[in-house]
């Protein structure tokens, strides 16, 4: 069946880093393109970072340009997204996110949880 898993969150102290992984299995992974979404308590969840099927275009929310990356390792059916510069208002759940771009399947990992403080 379809599994999105992601790993990487933790406690992390402002201007740190944390790099997460989202592994994919059960679907044709080079086919689809990926997203990470953050969800923090009481809002909604948003869109932080988008990487076309191939990996050769990105998008990143305004509020975290410059500071988190995403990759795509086709071959390794995983999704990275590197974050630098961590601030405490990217406190969240971080969800992984696939989409085909044709069919719109979509499918949904569990999420990761990222804490930034001191």
């Amino acid at each position: 069946q379809v599994q999105l898993v992601e790993s990487g969150g933790g406690l992390v102290q402002p201007g740190g880093s944390l790099r997460l992984s989202c592994a994919a299995s059960g679907f044709i992974f080079s086919n689809y393109a990926m997203n990470w979404y953050r969800q923090a308590p009481g809002k909604e969840r948003e869109l932080v970072a988008a990487i076309t099927r191939g990996g050769g275009s990105t998008n990143y929310a305004d509020s975290v340009k410059g500071r988190f990356t995403i990759s795509k390792d086709n071959a390794k059916n995983t999704v990275y997204l590197q974050m630098n510069s961590l601030k405490p208002e990217d406190t969240a759940v971080y969800f992984c996110n696939a989409v085909h771009p044709y069919t719109k399947d979509a499918y949904w990992g569990q999420g990761t949880q990222v804490t930034v403080s001191s």
